[in-house]
């Protein structure tokens, strides 16, 4: 816990009491004490991204450097840093209405493209901040003060979503199960390209769904799954549809290595970095 501390700010947490994104802070925190011990990554090279939602607060919470873009403008924010200094690690954030509502052509592509970035998304299936409207990824029926007959809208899948697009790295996880979600988060940090990770986040004040996730959530590793597979990765992200399905996957669903796009715009040119062994074998034969 001492070492947690460090990495706290001084602001005035203001989530609700109860708030899952509590546990995400938590989570992200601690991974981020590992790996700078593991010498993965140096705390002073780290940057939080968020857009505008609950979510957002937590670049105020997490002692590094951070940076609030607007709605559903975090993808090409992040896109920006990573490409103006490739040696920082980038990590950004987003609510399910900031990722999937206005910013999901810039998520597609940030995906298509394999920045090795980073990007969290606290899917609580509402817009919370302004107290319980529908959002892309809420159930058909969700009622709430835009929607007060029942959303006539199914839901998007993300993850079918970012399979498409060409992440490299895609996930889901769960905020009430940390230790789960921990080693999540460390594997995206690890991978070289764009990293997703889809975290049911149940909003205990306007969508509390936490008892449908402990019902009916287990873990892909449990059953050999094999995240190299795309099809047998789709077949796995279909299985729930966010209100259909009596089993939701959690854990890597796909995962492969390809050259990011830093590697391919900045390839010819001479880096922040100066370590080959550091930049990818790509652009280490270019330098």
């Amino acid at each position: 816990m001492t070492k947690i501390n460090e990495l706290k700010t001084d602001a005035a947490v203001t989530w609700c009491p109860g708030c899952t994104n509590f546990a995400i802070m938590a989570a992200l925190q601690q991974v981020l004490l590992e790996l700078e011990e593991e010498q993965v990554l140096e705390r002073n090279n780290v940057v939080l991204a968020s857009g505008i939602g609950c979510h957002a607060k937590i670049v105020d919470y997490v002692k590094v450097n951070s940076f609030h873009a607007i709605h559903g403008r975090v993808p090409p924010t992040i896109s920006g840093i990573k490409l103006a200094n490739p040696e920082l690690t980038v990590i950004g954030h987003a609510g399910d209405g900031d990722a999937y509502g206005e910013g999901l052509s810039h998520l597609v592509f940030a995906a298509k493209r394999n920045l090795d970035v980073n990007f969290i998304v606290h899917n609580n299936r509402v817009y919370a901040l302004t107290t319980g409207q529908f959002t892309p990824t809420s159930p058909a029926g969700f009622t709430g003060p835009s929607t007060p007959r029942g959303s006539l809208e199914e839901p998007l899948n993300p993850l079918e979503l970012m399979l498409c697009a060409g992440a490299t790295f895609v996930a889901r996880g769960l905020s009430t199960n940390m230790k789960h979600l921990g080693g999540l988060l460390k594997s995206a940090l690890k991978h070289r390209g764009f990293s997703f990770i889809d975290v049911l986040q149940p909003c205990v004040s306007f969508f509390d769904d936490r008892e449908v996730y402990k019902k009916l959530t287990y873990e892909l590793a449990e059953e050999n799954h094999d995240p190299a597979d795309w099809p047998k990765a789709m077949a796995r992200a279909g299985e729930w549809r966010y209100g259909q399905g009596e089993r939701i996957p959690l854990g890597i669903f796909y995962q492969v290595k390809r050259p990011t796009f830093e590697e391919r715009v900045l390839g010819p040119k001479i880096l922040v970095r100066t370590k080959p062994k550091d930049i990818g074998p790509v652009l280490a034969k270019r330098i």
